[in-house]
């Protein structure tokens, strides 16, 4: 398990630097307006995407039987769904270009409609490597796929394409993983086309990819209602903002849970009580995630100026904003893989129900107000859809409440701190240089925090830099809250 999470999370974070290096010359190249029409058009791609039968490859993960007639049954829906979905959003490029009032939607569209024909040979691959849980291969594969895509979008934007750098960049990923997980994977399947004895795939499949579909009417309702309420250059500003927290929540726990499904799934068939696990986990990426967001939040006008020059200085308050939101947004999203582990995706669905309830009905109220509306709505949702969240999951994995605020605690403490003196330095700092102003504010904010870890949590930090060393801590009793080690 140590091993897939370094090999999985660590050549995330490769991943990520190499696009975030391309991201911030590329946003320099290109204007507000060009990422606002690449938003629009991302709403209609991620809105057809919830049946790009991916849910029925995971079903694999947590199926007691798997031999080559089901995979080649899973193969067969895959390139059923996705051949439609390839076809239905070719044909209604037109229909949202009209929506949008844009006609470049149209013509982007139509040529993204490539991306769901790789769909089939990169999703049936992932699943399956990560059934057996391998994860060096695959991560190896999104490096590649990484640099692919970076040096496709920095080129295009270099050479004077506009949007299209933004198009074409994410197709040319889409085939480099399609055909390098294919070859990781050693998979060479014909596809089953008669479906007879895989209803249980079928069942839990849809379960999840109703899920999927309440997460996808939750993360794009924003862009749909602002984009035929806002112009280009504000929803480009608000889309990039969202763009940039969303990288540690969207790009970074997304890994944790493809690793952590799966071995909570053998944990849960061996016997093992999930709680501590679950609690180690929670406490785990909190330290991580928590300060990054904080410190975003206190240091957004320096960040932007510095990373993506004067032209995106609007930026910073919706960054500034988001930010806050996001610890509470990560919180929730690395609760799934324990109850769909222990076979209970009802609950999964019933956040996602809420999920898609709770965010657009604020966006709806928030809109009224410009972007900065939407940002506060992202304030209420967050914590609220959070709250749900936790209230059905811990009963369900035995988790006390008491137990969770423990588990929480040093991230929260420490992170209080930081602020405290990063709004205390903020002053003194005022007139330099941008980049100046967030190195000093960046060491206060970590000198303080780390300080605050090392001496009020020694122990925190002792277990932390045995995860990085893959030493293993001692493993507890089932009821114990916070020493467990993953399997």
């Amino acid at each position: 398990m140590r091993s897939a999470v370094a090999w999985r999370w660590g050549t995330q974070v490769l991943a990520q630097a190499i696009t975030w290096t391309s991201t911030i010359l590329v946003v320099r190249l290109l204007s507000p307006a060009d990422y606002g029409l690449f938003a629009m058009a991302q709403t209609v791609i991620t809105a057809l995407a919830f049946l790009n039968g991916q849910s029925f490859a995971t079903s694999l993960i947590q199926a007691d039987r798997v031999d080559e007639r089901r995979i080649g049954q899973v193969f067969a829906l895959l390139l059923m769904l996705n051949g439609t979905l390839a076809v239905t959003q070719f044909l209604m490029a037109p229909l949202a270009a009209d929506y949008y009032n844009q006609p470049m939607i149209a013509h982007m569209l139509r040529v993204q409609a490539i991306i769901f024909l790789t769909i089939p040979f990169s999703a049936l691959p992932q699943e399956l490597l990560a059934r057996r849980i391998e994860f060096r291969n695959q991560g190896l594969v999104n490096l590649l796929c990484a640099l692919v895509g970076a040096s496709t979008a920095l080129v295009l934007a270099w050479y004077g394409f506009g949007v299209w750098a933004l198009v074409y960049a994410p197709i040319a990923m889409y085939l480099t993983r399609a055909i390098g997980l294919t070859l990781a994977a050693r998979l060479l399947v014909k596809p089953v086309f008669d479906l007879r004895g895989a209803g249980d795939l079928i069942t839990f499949g849809g379960a999840l990819t109703l899920c999927q579909l309440f997460w996808i009417v939750q993360s794009q309702s924003d862009i749909v209602i602002a984009g035929r309420a806002l112009e280009t250059h504000d929803l480009g500003l608000y889309s990039e903002a969202l763009f940039l927290t969303l990288i540690v929540t969207g790009r970074f726990l997304p890994p944790i849970n493809e690793v952590a499904f799966p071995a909570y799934a053998e944990l849960h068939k061996a016997g093992h009580a999930l709680a501590p696990y679950f609690l180690r986990t929670v406490r785990m990426v909190l330290l991580v995630v928590a300060p990054i967001y904080i410190g975003l939040s206190l240091t957004a006008e320096p960040a932007i100026l510095t990373l993506f020059g004067e032209k995106w200085a609007e930026m910073a308050p919706f960054v500034a904003g988001l930010a806050l939101a996001m610890p509470f947004f990560a919180l929730q999203i690395i609760c799934s893989p324990t109850t769909n582990a222990i076979g209970r995706p009802r609950i999964y669905l019933t956040t996602a129900f809420c999920g898609a309830m709770i965010f657009p009905t604020l966006f709806l109220i928030g809109i009224r107000f410009g972007p900065m509306g939407l940002v506060h709505a992202w304030w209420a949702a967050a914590p609220t859809l959070l709250a749900i969240t936790l209230a059905l999951t811990l009963p369900a994995i035995g988790v006390r409440l008491r137990d969770l605020l423990a588990a929480v605690a040093p991230a929260a403490v420490a992170c209080a701190l930081m602020a405290v003196a990063v709004l205390a330095m903020r002053g003194s700092v005022t007139g330099w240089y941008p980049i100046a102003q967030l190195a000093a504010l960046g060491v206060a904010g970590a000198v303080t925090y780390m300080l605050t870890l090392w001496f009020v949590w020694p122990g925190v930090v002792r277990d932390a830099w045995a995860m990085l060393r893959r030493q293993p801590a001692a493993v507890p009793e089932p009821t114990a809250s916070l020493g467990a080690t993953h399997a």
